[in-house]
């Protein structure tokens, strides 16, 4: 029986299960919603949620235990700015998991984990406007090649 194993172990190192968490928490807090296999979004759920708790606190021993888990002023700035006051009067319940069917190459169960009251604009953030990229295209100059010169005998 699995009595008191608090964890999934997902096929990976302690090392690896640190940083993949480090990353995903990052881009949760970035985008506020991301796309992941469901027992990733099953673990990260509480942890999404104990750093907007800290973060609500907004003290500068809550910011620095913030930044020494996510290691991104971004992050941090946005769970004690952003984050902790849209979530003021929330006592706990951050994120929710929605199944999202199954991957295409392996079968894998698939799930979308986002923030409750999200801003839908959040996905936006690293997208380039196309428009712009169009009007911005340069023509490539090919350098003119030198002739080569033959080595003596």
């Amino acid at each position: 029986m699995r009595h008191k194993i608090g964890y999934r172990k997902l096929n990976r190192t302690s090392e690896h299960r640190k940083a993949l968490f480090k990353n995903m928490l990052n881009s949760l807090i970035k985008y506020e919603q991301i796309v992941t296999t469901l027992p990733k979004a099953k673990e990260l759920k509480p942890q999404i949620d104990k750093a907007i708790t800290k973060g609500k606190k907004n003290s500068l021993q809550s910011k620095k235990n913030l930044f020494s888990e996510l290691q991104s002023k971004f992050s941090v700035e946005k769970l004690s700015k952003t984050l902790s006051q849209r979530y003021m009067n929330r006592k706990g319940g951050y994120s929710r998991v929605i199944k999202a069917g199954f991957r295409y190459g392996d079968d894998a169960p698939m799930a979308v984990i986002e923030l409750v009251d999200r801003d839908i604009q959040a996905k936006k953030i690293d997208v380039k406007n196309k428009t712009t990229d169009d009007t911005k295209k340069e023509t490539k100059v090919i350098p003119e090649s030198k002739p080569t010169v033959k080595g003596k005998k």
